[in-house]
């Protein structure tokens, strides 16, 4: 299904300012209780959140055996490889606000990396999550792209995974991803909210907020604490 840039944004705006655990609470509200949250093997590599919307992409192990070559063969080899078998259509037509989504048959490949990320994070993706691995860690923080990955991974993908498929239904962590659901990502971990109970979801889940935040204010005001944007 092909969702409106103007539906995406809608969306997108209802879920700016909420947590993880307050879209876990609106999910609760909608007596989904246990679905939505994404296994917590699968972290985030430094303090961040992402809010937006699945595109989704799926790779499967590579059913081939590496050919005997010389180093000089085995660099016309990558290329070739990651024109053809790690080619990926999809990533490459990222819009903005959407949360790349890699479903890795959970294989500690770094697919993702310094330099992809970045591309299409220029292009307006807005985080990237994988059941797999992700490298070039160190630039990835230093460049301030929000990760969250199962595997903290050295291998590059040739000889090792193969492209499958675009805007499919994947299995992260446990959850079932669609492309066009709400995506919410923090130091909490991941949560995916369905596409078609997203707004009574953020209802909910703003609700939540909201109260904690009046709560909280009492108590920072209590102590004689500056308040700051979280009450």
């Amino acid at each position: 299904m092909i969702f409106s840039k103007e539906e995406n944004q809608q969306l997108l705006e209802l879920y700016k300012d909420l947590r993880v655990s307050d879209v876990r609470d609106g999910m609760d509200w909608m007596m989904m209780h246990h679905y939505g949250s994404v296994h917590h093997e699968i972290r985030p590599l430094f303090r961040t959140r992402a809010v937006g919307i699945a595109k989704t992409s799926r790779y499967v192990p590579y059913q081939q055996d590496v050919p005997k070559m010389s180093p000089e063969e085995y660099t016309k080899w990558v290329q070739w490889y990651y024109e053809n078998i790690t080619w990926d259509p999809g990533m490459r037509s990222v819009e903005p606000g959407d949360f790349v989504v890699v479903d890795q048959s959970g294989m500690d490949v770094g697919v993702l990396g310094s330099l992809n990320t970045l591309r299409y994070y220029a292009l307006g993706a807005v985080g990237y999550i994988t059941n797999g691995g992700v490298r070039d860690t160190d630039e990835l923080i230093l460049q301030k792209v929000p990760v969250w990955s199962k595997y903290i991974s050295q291998k590059m993908n040739q000889g090792r995974i193969q492209f499958d498929a675009n805007d499919v239904p994947v299995n992260i962590g446990g959850v079932t991803v669609y492309p066009g659901d709400v995506i919410v990502a923090d130091g909490d971990g991941v949560i995916v909210v369905p596409r078609k109970m997203a707004v009574n979801v953020a209802k909910y889940a703003l609700q939540e907020l909201e109260g904690d935040k009046a709560k909280r204010r009492e108590l920072y005001e209590q102590v004689g604490w500056e308040l700051d944007a979280t009450v």
